[in-house]
């Protein structure tokens, strides 16, 4: 059957445009989230914000759009990134217009970017540091190493390598509510084709869009106040790495929620009661707008000492036009992803050997991965020998991979209700008419006065046909009013 990847949010962006202005005001009294916000700004929304932070309420000079617009360049591109850049703050409430059309900064936002920018206010949005030093204190590298250990497990759990430990009981409401995930025929959970999407992102983008379904989770299953929430995450995102923060200065939710992060990978706690925690990289480069870093740097600090799951390869997948691959890695993790769709053929100490197969591909296909995104996946984890040629992936390859998707999409199931045992054809034809005007009509058989409509259409057709019982009975129809339905209960058999 065909399977269309249902969107769901990844972008931070989406889900603070989603809030409404009550709950946005209420987060930006916390300097550190007005800051990390700002990062997360384009360009010119950060040059505007920084143009009019410092300037009201004290200047009395009352700035409108069109004053604004005099800033940038009169060009189609410029002009665009100008009204893109005043969409964002709107829909943010960062920035507002009055009913004279006057340009006003958010006041919450405005008084707390300040105090961040100035070191003014008396507030511990930045985490409060421990007094005394840890006796042992992880390095750095060792913060890298827990962080992609904690976030592969999940990842590793995801596509069923073997051995994988149990997660917790937050991921596993996680993967299943963000549809990541679905229970299978053996009620064992299973990839599915929104999974391996999110496979395919970079290791920032996967952090936050695990983050922004948890926070559903925290708001309608935990009943966690999504304010709090939201503040924790950006103030993980403001804190340094390497540093020690203390748990004592946390509220009981933020203390829950560093406990389920700490299980992401986000932080590390040396034991669950112990009195202070770190940030790993993967929290600390939350707003820092460049996923590039977090790849990189945990490679570097991992790969001298896993030479396993380590490190995150970029090009080590060759395809040849009879089908064969070799995958130059080592990483258990790869290799899982590469089981979803290949037949594996021999492992060496550096290489799998492996074959792209109908039958490997359907199975991959069952579980609701695209071809789009098998090649998709393939082509941006090609080695770089491959990327000498045009085009990257052998055409008989990618072709063949579409074709089998094809095949098994022959027929589509669609979910609807039957319509049958009409007691004449002038019944059946009136109704069927009225249906197929409406666009409701999936399928319909006049022989057998049968027909089949959309899930949408079912109650109103259902209504339709008693209006016209209850027509025929008022015009005194006797058991002609029956006629429509079934000779037992007067209305057609639905099933």
């Amino acid at each position: 059957m065909p399977t269309a990847v249902t969107h769901f949010k990844t972008n931070i962006y989406e889900c603070l445009e989603a809030l409404p202005k009550p709950t946005l005001d209420q987060l930006y009294k916390e300097p550190a989230t007005c800051l990390a916000i700002f990062r997360l700004l384009p360009p010119l929304a950060r040059q505007l914000v920084m143009s009019l932070l410092f300037t009201q309420p004290i200047s009395p000079v009352n700035l409108t759009q069109s004053d604004l617009r005099l800033w940038v360049k009169n060009e189609e591109e410029a002009l665009a990134k100008f009204h893109e850049a005043l969409d964002k703050l709107s829909k943010l409430s960062i920035m507002t217009t009055d009913s004279s059309g006057h340009i006003q900064i958010n006041s919450s936002f405005r008084e707390r970017f300040q105090d961040c920018l100035t070191g003014g206010g008396d507030h511990q949005s930045f985490g409060v540091s421990c007094e005394r030093p840890a006796k042992d204190k992880p390095d750095i590298a060792f913060l890298d190493r827990h962080a992609m250990k904690q976030w592969e497990e999940i990842l590793h759990f995801m596509v069923g390598t073997e051995s994988t430990r149990q997660p917790s009981a937050a991921v596993l409401k996680v993967v299943t509510r963000a549809k990541l995930m679905k229970e299978g025929k053996d009620k064992q959970l299973m990839i599915t084709n929104k999974g391996f999407q999110f496979l395919l992102q970079d290791v920032n983008t996967q952090v936050w869009a695990f983050l922004i379904q948890y926070l559903d989770i925290a708001d309608e299953l935990l009943h966690m106040n999504v304010v709090e929430v939201l503040n924790f995450f950006f103030m993980l995102g403001s804190l340094e790495l390497g540093m020690d923060y203390s748990v004592e200065a946390l509220t009981p939710t933020q203390k829950q929620l560093l406990d389920d992060l700490a299980n992401f990978g986000l932080a590390y706690r040396r034991k669950k009661g112990s009195s202070r925690y770190y940030p790993t990289r993967l929290a600390t480069t939350l707003t820092s707008g460049n996923s590039a870093v977090v790849s990189s740097a945990v490679s570097s600090s991992t790969s001298t000492t896993t030479g396993d799951d380590g490190a995150t390869e970029q090009g080590f997948i060759i395809v040849e036009t009879n089908y064969k691959l070799y995958a130059y890695t080592e990483s258990k993790l790869q290799i899982s992803v590469l089981r979803l769709f290949c037949e594996l053929q021999t492992r060496f100490a550096n290489m799998v050997y492996a074959l792209i197969t109908r039958d490997s591909v359907r199975k991959a296909l069952k579980h609701g991965i695209t071809a789009n995104q098998i090649i998709s996946y393939l082509t941006s984890h090609a080695h770089p020998q491959m990327k000498k040629q045009t085009p990257l992936l052998p055409p008989t390859v990618v072709d063949q991979i579409r074709l089998w998707e094809m095949e098994r999409n022959r027929l589509v199931a669609t979910e609807c209700h039957l319509y049958k045992e009409f007691r004449n054809q002038g019944d059946y034809e009136m109704v069927l008419r009225h249906a197929t005007n409406l666009g409701f009509v999936i399928w319909s058989n006049a022989k057998k006065r049968m027909f089949s409509v959309t899930e949408e259409g079912h109650e109103h057709v259902r209504n339709y046909i008693k209006k016209k019982i209850a027509q025929r009975k008022t015009n005194g129809g006797g058991e002609a009013g029956s006629g429509i339905g079934t000779p037992n209960n007067g209305s057609p058999s639905v099933r």
